[in-house]
């Protein structure tokens, strides 16, 4: 029988093997933010082992709360930034070049089909767009990520996700994965990765593979994965163009990480997404998803876009195509956090900047401060959000709020008419 993606990845990357069920792998990529890796660095301190196993391969971001909003996430960030400088980490992005972790990486090139990535936060599936494998991971994995360059992981099944028809017009990858979450549910494919293949995923975007693969966690999925091809070499180029002669043989080589034809796969579902229409959530879980036509009309007090999710270009020219020309409604605040300093500047460029504040938008630094409800956009009780994000846990953006997941399109036009409502007919 053939293997899938995910199984050569493992197999190239097996250090040890310690069980039938368990496999220690060799880590290409071990990414740290200001909430989660402290801890581990001040454990690893306390031990007097204070190193890592390698500078270049770890990347290092202050974004969750930036700038610092408190003594405590000051205090964090300065931890990181004292271990970065302490253990010579070139890669590091603080204040003024710092953006989303899941955006900002896979922009710097730091990801690569056949890679194993690890981080301390559960949308590192996000990077499996590339053909990688990444997983979140808890404090003690982190450490021993950062000390020793390995990770130990159940051997994971594959759910292969089919994503077959054509979208039409107004929906796009966010309306594709909150239909399959639905479908799967919270715990449909936990302890598995999520292979999406098909037509549609062939067609996507690399922006837009990274928001499918994002929302896998929220299926139970350890990591969402696409088949490295010509989309994923072409955004890579600038990067790899020293490795290969052209886009053509950079291609080829990705090859040899797809899944075989023969591979086994835990469980195959196929999803036609023709006369799919725009999702939302409803409810505080992420496969509380409906139609948007049934729930119009509901009254929104902000709008929130950006996040690991939706904050990359394509999704700011998406939502600037109902934002222009128009103005917000009296009683909506709307926040816009391009996800990184490139989309802001490429969105400055290309006027969409413009088109956001002139529609009312705030527009605030690269930050996930609003996703998690820690700064930038914090919810009073009883208060609703339009959010791009991806989680509707109740409380998530603050005590007592309620959070609607949908696209940026979907988002742009709740801001303009004060509640839910079908994008395309103001397109």
């Amino acid at each position: 029988m053939g293997k899938t993606i995910t199984e050569k990845i493992f197999e190239a990357h097996q250090r040890d093997v310690p069980s039938a069920h368990n496999v220690v792998l060799d880590i290409d990529v071990v990414m740290c933010h200001e909430i989660t890796t402290p801890i581990a660095v001040n454990d690893l301190k306390a031990r007097g082992m204070d190193r890592v196993f390698d500078p270049a391969k770890i990347k290092v971001v202050i974004d969750h709360v930036t700038p610092s909003k408190d003594t405590k996430t000051a205090i964090q960030a300065k931890i990181l930034r004292d271990w970065a400088r302490r253990n010579h980490i070139n890669d590091f992005f603080d204040i003024g070049a710092n953006g989303i972790c899941h955006a900002l990486f896979p922009e710097k090139g730091f990801i690569r089909p056949g890679y194993t990535v690890i981080m301390g936060d559960s949308h590192t599936c996000t990077h499996g767009a590339f053909g990688a494998f990444a997983a979140g991971v808890g404090t003690t994995d982190l450490e021993v990520g950062i000390l020793k360059g390995v990770c130990s992981f159940r051997l994971p099944e594959t759910m292969k996700i089919t994503i077959a028809g054509k979208l039409g017009k107004g929906v796009y990858a966010k309306d594709v994965i909150l239909r399959v979450i639905k479908e799967l549910t919270v715990n449909g494919a936990t302890d598995k990765v999520m292979e999406f293949r098909g037509p549609v995923v062939d067609g996507m975007s690399m922006e837009s593979r990274m928001t499918v693969c994002n929302m896998a966690i929220e299926a139970g999925a350890t990591c969402g994965v696409c088949l490295p091809d010509r989309v994923t070499a072409e955004y890579l180029w600038p990067f790899i163009q020293d490795q290969y002669q052209d886009v053509e043989a950079a291609v080829a080589d990705f090859r040899k990480w797809h899944s075989d034809a023969d591979a086994g796969y835990a469980a195959e579902k196929t999803f036609d997404v023709t006369g799919l229409a725009p999702q939302v959530t409803y409810g505080y879980k992420p496969d509380e998803v409906k139609d948007i036509t049934d729930m119009a009309g509901a009254r929104i007090d902000q709008v929130y876009m950006g996040s690991c999710t939706n904050g990359r270009i394509e999704d700011l020219r998406v939502a600037a195509e109902i934002l222009k020309g128009r103005k917000i409604a009296d009683h909506v605040r709307a926040i816009l956090s391009p996800a990184t300093p490139k989309v802001y500047s490429q969105a400055l460029d290309e006027g969409l900047i413009r088109i956001f504040m002139e529609a009312g938008f705030c527009v605030t630094n690269p930050t996930c401060g609003a996703c998690l409800g820690m700064s930038n956009g914090v919810l009073a009780p009883g208060e609703v959000c339009a959010s791009t994000t991806n989680r509707n846990f109740n409380g998530r953006m603050g005590k007592g709020g309620m959070v609607h997941l949908m696209s940026p399109l979907a988002a742009a036009a709740a801001a303009v008419k004060g509640c839910i409502t079908d994008p395309r007919e103001m397109l």
